[in-house]
């Protein structure tokens, strides 16, 4: 009998940057597994909003691979389902309308920092976070304010800039949830993070906002992902509140990692699912010694 209220779904969100590697199995098969035990509903999705960095070719090798590995998917881009497209490319028409929605009330903000303004500006970075805590260079003044026009280019002090919009977190309130797997956590807004982008100056969503709105649209029940992600989960309930959505439960995996103790990427080509097979591995054989 599953615990959830209503039938489980889970989903696979690879994105096709690269191919994928033995961590991405390995945190893929606990959410099916997860899946199968609840009797419920697996969905793939294609996360491939971010034309910067995804290649079509890497779209075939991700489902090809998946499906060699044992994965079985009742939902994605490959078989369709009632929650198509599966492609977040196609998806843009919900994550503008988020977006509108996120404006009208308030919560955003545009912002003309860069990476490097941002790097500099901080006093240090946050230990949980690939980048520091945006220090609020551009944050309106007060408690609540509407973003006025579009993301038209600005000036800034690197030049003209077509800036991003950023969700400003509640300074000092606390997020809570409990996990699936590691328990309850805690992380306090504007301390483990500051206020994140989720819209891109090159017009693109951002991970946070795409991810929060495309789990709600396909009822996912619960997200199973990497514990490199547990403060993005806490930047998404967030989103969740101001779009007035019900967020899923959460399931976090540890992380795979090399011999010298660093988390497996895209850029471990020894350990992607594809040089696997082609050294003669089998599924079998690689979820009995790693998994």
């Amino acid at each position: 009998m599953s615990r959830f209220e209503k039938p489980y779904r889970g989903r696979l969100a690879p994105s096709p940057t690269g191919y994928l590697h033995l961590g991405h199995a390995r945190t893929f098969w606990i959410a099916q597994e997860r899946a199968q035990a609840n009797g419920g509903t697996l969905v793939l999705r294609n996360e491939d909003i971010d034309s910067t960095r995804f290649k079509l070719e890497f779209v075939d090798a991700m489902i090809e691979d998946l499906r060699w590995f044992g994965f079985d998917w009742q939902e994605g881009p490959d078989c369709g389902g009632p929650f198509a497209p599966y492609h977040q490319s196609e998806r843009f028409h919900l994550y503008r309308a988020a977006l509108e929605k996120l404006r009208a009330d308030g919560f955003i903000y545009p912002c003309t920092c860069s990476r490097k303004d941002i790097r500099d500006a901080a006093s240090a970075p946050n230990a949980e976070n690939v980048e520091p805590i945006y220090p609020g260079t551009c944050r309106p003044k007060g408690d609540r304010w509407q973003v006025t026009g579009d993301t038209k280019p600005q000036n800034s002090s690197r030049g003209i800039r077509h800036p991003s919009l950023r969700f400003r977190v509640p300074d000092g309130e606390i997020i809570s949830f409990t996990d699936g797997n590691f328990g309850p956590q805690q992380f306090v807004a504007g301390k483990n993070f500051g206020d994140f982008v989720v819209w891109r100056h090159d017009d693109v969503p951002a991970y946070q906002l795409a991810c929060a709105v495309d789990d709600a649209a396909m009822q996912i029940t619960e997200v199973v992902r990497g514990a490199d992600l547990l403060v993005s989960t806490a930047r998404q309930l967030l989103l969740y509140h101001a779009l007035g959505l019900k967020p899923p439960e959460f399931f976090h995996c540890p992380l795979m990692q090399d011999e010298s103790g660093q988390r497996l990427a895209k850029r471990h080509d020894a350990l992607s699912l594809r040089t696997l097979r082609a050294s003669g591995k089998t599924p079998k054989t690689l979820r009995s010694e790693c998994f």
